[in-house]
């Protein structure tokens, strides 16, 4: 009997270990990463790889997120302008390739002064909505910024806006459970859970069950839409209070670029609600003084590293300064070559990351790519001032790309994420003056400290690394 069970484990891992290596989705440094996984850990190593080894979105959910994808194409290749290298920059060609998302003209943005200003200004925009309004949060907390949005939200559906909300099963797991979000649906809200885990065998088997929809989306008649990191949460994120607070950043736009995020939104809903595009038909106008800006959608159903490819282009078009903000780094080598590439080649780069993370993986991981970005000439700076969860990366004053997007593996490749890329130097300004605000409220990383750092501390940082290519 045991040596059966040798013989089929041995197989196994023999078969494995072979899609392993014929996989032409992922670098060799994955392959070896998996290979060795297998390798030391006989049970668990094909366990883990069954379950993480592929990126799957199947199931009668990944179907529909493709199919909501495939009719909301055209209705997105419609709603903004071919891309103009000249004016707004390779990377903005090769954002629209992404989802067909082009450059929409004649937007007006805001940069909101605090998360308290800002759900001000959703709640009046609530209030004063005539036909529709389109949320989806990954986070949404039973706190007081969730119940005053909710209460909102059924205000508005009581007389007679159409309100649809939706929320990552994972991320607002206590919210639906909670009385606020029952009152909602009593309210005649329209509800919707994505990437629920259900049966978790089902679930093992149809797609891998740490996907995750990271998005953030705000939209309101179509014509306004707000866009940043914020989730439907108090600053103080009472879930996790040590590290509080979450320091945000959102702009209001109003103009084309709304709709758009409404036709990302659309791609949300359908995945588990009957195709019906007759509500996404409309047009929005925009203003003769108004602004280009660009929605860009990203997720598991797209080409693996097309994020990263991404991040890497709007890095590579930084001729003077480059700064960039996130509360998690672990770029993996295309970015972190690119942000070390602009260093080298006289760019003055800032990263500004949180002191104290809330993830103990990434927090020793953004510390294991510190050496080589310091040796390039990267300024590293440590946010002191709560967790820096801002995701934001403005190029030479003049281009700016926020929202829901981390600088890390997860955000690149297995999160749904919602972001706008825009070219406006008054706004980027805007932004980047709160950049240096983060700055000045950071600690800078010595170099020298880096080059003193003992052996232990290497290998401690370097192993969380060596974990992040098995993603």
């Amino acid at each position: 009997m045991m040596v059966m069970l040798t013989a089929v484990h041995v197989a196994i891992f023999l078969v494995m270990t072979l899609h392993a290596l014929a996989r032409p989705d992922v670098n060799s440094t994955t392959r070896i990463a998996w290979v060795l996984v297998l390798f030391i850990l006989p049970v668990v190593g094909i366990l883990l790889y069954f379950i993480f080894g592929e990126i799957r979105f199947n199931g009668a959910r990944g179907r529909a997120h493709r199919a909501a994808e495939a009719v909301t194409q055209p209705l997105a290749v419609a709603s903004g302008e071919a891309h103009d290298l000249v004016r707004q920059g390779p990377a903005s060609g090769f954002a629209t390739m992404i989802n067909g998302f082009g450059v929409t003209q004649g937007n007006r943005a805001e940069l909101l002064a605090s998360p308290h200003v800002q759900r001000e200004r959703m709640i009046a925009d609530f209030d004063a909505a005539t036909r529709f309004i389109n949320v989806f949060y990954y986070i949404w907390l039973d706190d007081e910024t969730g119940r005053s949005v909710a209460a909102a939200l059924m205000r508005a559906a009581r007389r007679g806006v159409t309100v649809r909300a939706g929320v990552d099963a994972v991320g607002s797991r206590d919210f639906l459970g909670s009385q606020t979000w029952q009152d909602m649906k009593d309210a005649g809200v329209q509800t919707q859970v994505a990437l629920p885990l259900g049966n978790p065998f089902v679930t093992i088997y149809t797609r891998r069950p740490d996907l995750r929809n990271h998005r953030k989306i705000t939209v309101i008649d179509g014509r306004i839409c707000h866009c940043g990191s914020q989730n439907c949460a108090d600053p103080e994120f009472r879930v996790k209070a040590a590290y509080a607070p979450w320091v945000d950043i959102m702009v209001r736009f109003e103009g084309p670029v709304a709709r758009q995020m409404d036709l990302l939104f659309a791609q949300c809903w359908f995945e588990d609600k009957p195709i019906d595009l007759a509500p996404w038909t409309y047009e929005t106008q925009g203003f003769e003084d108004g602004i280009a800006a660009q929605v860009v959608g990203t997720g598991p159903t797209l080409q693996k590293g097309v994020t990263a490819q991404l991040i890497a282009r709007l890095i590579g078009e930084a001729r003077r300064e480059l700064i960039i903000t996130t509360p998690y780094f672990a770029p993996g080598d295309v970015v972190a070559d690119a942000i070390m590439g602009a260093a080298v080649a006289g760019v003055r780069v800032i990263l500004i990351v949180p002191r104290r993370n809330d993830s103990g993986f990434v927090g020793p991981a953004s510390r294991a790519y510190y050496p080589l970005l310091a040796e390039a000439g990267v300024e590293i700076a440590e946010f002191n001032g709560g967790l820096m969860h801002a995701k934001t990366l403005t190029v030479d004053g003049e281009m700016t790309f926020l929202g829901a997007t981390n600088i890390d593996y997860r955000s690149f490749d297995l999160n749904f994420e919602n972001d706008i890329l825009l070219r406006d130097r008054q706004l980027t300004q805007a932004i980047r003056a709160r950049q240096m605000d983060y700055l000045a409220d950071s600690t800078r990383v010595d170099t020298q400290d880096i080059a003193g750092w003992p052996v232990w501390k290497r290998i401690w940082h370097n192993a969380f690394t060596t974990m992040v290519p098995l993603i």
